[in-house]
């Protein structure tokens, strides 16, 4: 089928656009708090690089409890979107404790609160999407999860725009508040969302599946640890060179550019070309990205660099994520969380890695851009091994 004819079929499935504009304003939501969040504890709370790392990895450690625990017996609940609802309003709870917080200890139960339960979120929003166009339009079941992630980002880079200039005119505290948003309209969406609870049949599976490469999951941690080092150090970096904390908004903001573009063009790579090769060639550009950042300290080269890092961000979030998933077909709601978990290890393991490295310096990455190298070489072993199990008389092994 042709692009024009699957964003056509896209449009036409029955409730898609609920599906869409939940991502969307919860895209919007999350977007509004994650520039400055890192900022303001060290900043508005006064904490150091220790406490705030400690304070991210420790919520990280519940959300990733939550995420895999529901991910495992959501598959044996035939309605999940009970799931992130629950979830919706326990982060909203979240967000008015953290709003009061005035110190290390009231920063963290706020913060824990406001995000151990938000990978069940996203890990059961996926897993519904699948199942509903498992059973409405099979043939752009990839592509759609895809356009799914893509919807996130555009609401996650609008809200990068908006909590810069919220932060600008009402504070941290109106950041809180537009986050909070976030959870509400998601909540209110749900609510009108009739869900699909039919699983992927065999066929669906034999035909479309993975096999499971324990290789593969490893290289893809490596690779979320990389992006992960980039998301809590970058504004940090650009702070301390330029003094600016807005500037962290606007280049990320300037990857929704391509990102819907990218993400896009990738997933069609991967269906015509395999997921392994479209993600070893998204790392070469994230390595080049990650070098530019240790090493140049010209402000234009930050913002020239984002097209490169938006195509690997985009097949880290999209091809990545449904590679994952496609492993495990018939336990959508365990594929789906397994790759919130693995974004949450990774960006768990990606803020105590820099504290190898002392101070705030570009030199923290070079952490992430190792990390890319060695994951590559897992990537083209793989790779190699799969080719040399095709030729007569191989058996293939994992």
């Amino acid at each position: 089928m042709s692009v024009a004819a699957d964003i056509k079929l896209f449009i036409s499935v029955k409730k898609a656009w609920v599906l869409v504009l939940a991502m969307i304003l919860y895209g919007i939501g999350v977007g509004i708090l994650a520039p400055m969040n890192a900022i303001y504890l060290k900043e508005g709370i006064g904490l150091g690089k220790g406490e705030i790392a400690s304070i991210f990895a420790l919520s990280l450690v519940l959300n990733m409890i939550f995420t895999i625990s529901v991910g495992i017996l959501s598959d044996k609940i035939p309605r999940k979107k009970i799931i992130p609802m629950a979830a919706a309003v326990v982060c909203a709870a979240g967000l008015l404790i953290y709003m009061r917080a005035d110190g290390y200890v009231s920063a963290l139960v706020g913060m824990s609160i406001a995000s151990a339960p938000s990978g069940m979120i996203m890990g059961q929003m996926f897993a519904m999407a699948r199942n509903h166009f498992s059973k409405l339009a099979p043939d752009i079941v990839e592509i759609s999860q895809l356009w799914l992630r893509a919807s996130f980002s555009v609401g996650f880079f609008t809200g990068l725009l908006l909590g810069a200039n919220i932060y600008l005119w009402f504070t941290f505290y109106g950041v809180l508040w537009g986050n909070l948003g976030g959870y509400t309209a998601l909540f209110v969406l749900l609510l009108f969302y009739r869900e699909t609870v039919e699983a992927p049949s065999k066929a669906v599976v034999k035909k479309s599946g993975e096999p499971f490469s324990l290789a593969m999951l490893a290289a893809l941690l490596m690779l979320s640890c990389a992006d992960a080092i980039r998301g809590l150090y970058l504004p940090l970096v650009v702070n301390e060179k330029f003094g600016n904390p807005e500037l962290m908004s606007y280049i990320w903001s300037a990857q929704a550019v391509f990102e819907l573009l990218f993400m896009t063009v990738a997933g069609y790579w991967a269906l015509k070309y395999g997921f392994k090769p479209v993600i070893l060639f998204a790392g070469l550009f994230a390595l080049i990205v990650y070098l530019v950042y240790a090493n140049v300290d010209y402000l234009p080269f930050f913002f020239a660099m984002q097209p490169l890092y938006s195509f690997y961000v985009a097949v880290l979030l999209g091809v990545a994520m449904g590679y994952v998933q496609r492993m495990f077909l018939h336990k959508t709601g365990f594929g789906a969380s397994l790759y919130v978990v693995i974004s949450q290890l990774a960006s768990l393991v990606g803020y105590f890695l820099p504290l190898l490295i002392e101070g705030i310096t570009p030199s923290i990455f070079y952490i992430p851009a190792a990390l890319i190298v060695v994951s590559m070489l897992l990537i083209t072993r793989t790779m190699v091994k799969e080719r040399g199990s095709r030729k007569p008389g191989n058996v293939q092994t994992l």
